[in-house]
């Protein structure tokens, strides 16, 4: 792996990829800086070595140009708190010297940040021409953001072909890298796989992939309900998708053949509303009334989940057990962030993917005793799809 580990960066400009994608409320404060510290041992490896460090970031989804509201401005200033020192910035793009400047005089120890890469029309598209633009500002490569190495874009693939011999994977991308694979090629057994959502179509390949790796396969979310019809089950008005109901078939007989375990859950919190106001009742899975729908795993299936999660030795969970965005059907979510940091005490292996599951361990204060919590969730199920990310093959090309 090209590690910026065994390299010495003294004297160096180094362009280093970066996901700087956060949140931010109204008043521009960013209110979750997860990613912003993820990059700091990277930052700060390469400061510490003496080199100066020109970070490129994209922020939102611009439909062209610059936007005010989505400019990385306010990111520039939170990032010089953060390694106690100016981290120079322009809102000026590429082209109109500015930047170009910036970065010419830039000194061993300075850092810059350049404004939002997804200004240029270009990026997202790969464009070799912005890539030769950006590669001529350093004399080095890192990409050290994986949640968005899925991405063929100039900044996290193309460019990396301007550095046939100096493009290397920052320590996050390294740290992602090493778990995932970890889990694909190398897990401690039983390895249970805790997959959840709304929809089977977006979480087929994962499931596929992961059949002749798992013991334990546990479908949760509305995308059990797909399961539960196609066994006959009566629903009510939970999501599901009819035209996977031969697939979901399909797969649990995949699940048999290959001597893996599938649990779904066996009774559900429903609803008469999609609301935190709404009627509720606990009701076995398949025998969900009409005019009511699933919202929760109910308390029979939460003790399922902690009997399997308790006697893993390796646990992926990506997705949420229901409804997590309202309060009142978060319980099931909630409790198997519970019982798989209690397994992390106990010496289990815990990989933790997908906004909805992170956002519960975090909401739970429970992210830092999750063996490995991914910073990107669409890069994560790519790569445990099986799939080639882009901005991981340029570094090993």
């Amino acid at each position: 792996m090209k590690s910026i580990k065994d390299i010495n960066f003294a004297g160096r400009k180094v362009l280093v990829r970066v996901d700087f994608n956060v949140p931010m409320d109204g008043q521009k404060n960013i209110t979750d800086d997860t990613r912003i510290r993820e990059s700091l041992p990277t930052i700060n490896k390469l400061l510490a070595d003496g080199a100066s460090l020109i970070l490129m970031a994209h922020f939102g989804r611009p439909k062209g140009g610059f936007e005010a509201d989505l400019s990385l401005e306010p990111v520039a200033k939170y990032l010089s708190t953060l390694i106690n020192r100016p981290v120079q910035f322009t809102q000026a793009l590429l082209g109109e010297g500015k930047a170009e400047e910036m970065a010419k005089n830039l000194k061993a120890g300075e850092v810059m940040l350049l404004e939002n890469i997804r200004f240029y029309a270009g990026e997202t598209k790969g464009d070799e021409v912005l890539a030769k633009q950006l590669a001529q500002l350093g004399d080095c490569y890192v990409n050290d953001a994986f949640g968005a190495a899925h991405r063929e874009h100039s900044s996290t693939a193309t460019i990396a072909k301007f550095f046939p011999n100096d493009k290397y994977f920052g320590l996050l991308m390294e740290n992602e890298i090493v778990n995932l694979e970890k889990l694909l090629n190398n897990a401690p057994r039983p390895f249970t796989a805790i997959i959840g959502g709304s929809k089977v179509s977006s979480k087929i390949g994962i499931l596929e992939n992961l059949i002749d790796k798992v013991d334990n396969m546990v479908i949760i979310g509305g995308m059990r309900y797909t399961f539960t019809k196609a066994l006959g089950g009566k629903i009510g008005n939970s999501i599901h998708e009819d035209d996977k109901m031969p697939l979901a078939l399909e797969l649990m007989q995949k699940m048999k053949d290959h001597g893996v375990n599938y649990f779904l859950p066996t009774d559900s919190v429903i609803a008469d509303a999609f609301s935190n106001d709404a009627n509720t009742q606990i009701v076995p899975s398949d025998q969900v009334p009409d005019g009511w729908e699933s919202m929760d795993c109910g308390p029979e299936s939460c003790k399922m989940l902690r009997d399997v999660i308790m006697s893993s030795k390796t646990i992926l969970w990506n997705g949420p057990a229901g409804v997590f965005e309202l309060a009142a059907f978060a319980k099931g979510t909630n409790e198997i962030a519970k019982c798989v940091a209690e397994a992390c005490k106990q010496g289990t292996f815990a990989a933790v993917g997908g906004g909805d599951s992170v956002a519960a361990v975090k909401q739970m204060g429970l992210a830092d005793q999750m063996s490995y919590v991914s910073t990107g969730g669409g890069a994560m199920l790519e790569y445990l799809e099986g799939k080639v990310l882009p901005g991981i093959a340029a570094i090993n090309e």
